[in-house]
């Protein structure tokens, strides 16, 4: 049975520590995000962060690094009853892994409009208009979509990553 869409204090708690993953990527040297995955009980299945800056990866973001994770090491089963919880919405590209991937439930911090706003016109985030429940909401099967929350801490990670692209980061 795929998990409900309603909202509990554990999806909060749960989605605190991915933004505190999205902290960790940032202090890692790569962009601000963060993602987990966790079984109807809260608990944490695994847990990813972005590494497109030091893995050199364009498709290293936090919620495709933590699908291709979590595909290797569950069945499709414990997948479907799962939650995936990510510190800003997924993009089309994540949304996308997260579909094929079997998992049901998404709940996010910073929408994906926000992140826009926040990174300008920063040639290392060019954002796609295109909101992740049209992603998901475009395949053969209901993904429950949660989000945005906790925005302002969401906001918070990104706080001057996105104002200037520091010469470490500009040729990569």
């Amino acid at each position: 049975m795929a998990p409900t869409s309603s909202l509990t204090e554990t999806d909060l708690g749960l989605l605190r520590r991915a933004i505190a993953l999205a902290a960790l990527a940032r202090a890692h040297g790569n962009h601000p995000f963060g993602a987990l995955l966790a079984d109807p009980d809260g608990n944490v299945l695994a847990k990813a962060e972005n590494t497109v800056l030091t893995e050199h990866d364009i498709t290293g973001h936090a919620e495709t690094n933590l699908v291709r994770l979590a595909f290797r090491q569950f069945p499709a089963a414990v997948l479907a009853a799962a939650t995936l919880y990510t510190s800003t919405e997924p993009c089309a590209m994540c949304a996308g892994a997260i579909y094929w991937s079997g998992i049901s439930r998404v709940v996010y911090g910073l929408a994906e409009t926000g992140l826009a706003q926040l990174a300008g016109a920063d040639p290392e985030n060019p954002t796609l208009d295109l909101p992740s429940r049209i992603v998901l909401g475009a395949g053969q099967r209901a993904i429950a979509v949660i989000g945005p929350l906790l925005v302002d801490e969401a906001a918070a990670v990104h706080a001057g990553f996105w104002d200037a692209v520091p010469t470490d980061r500009a040729d990569q």
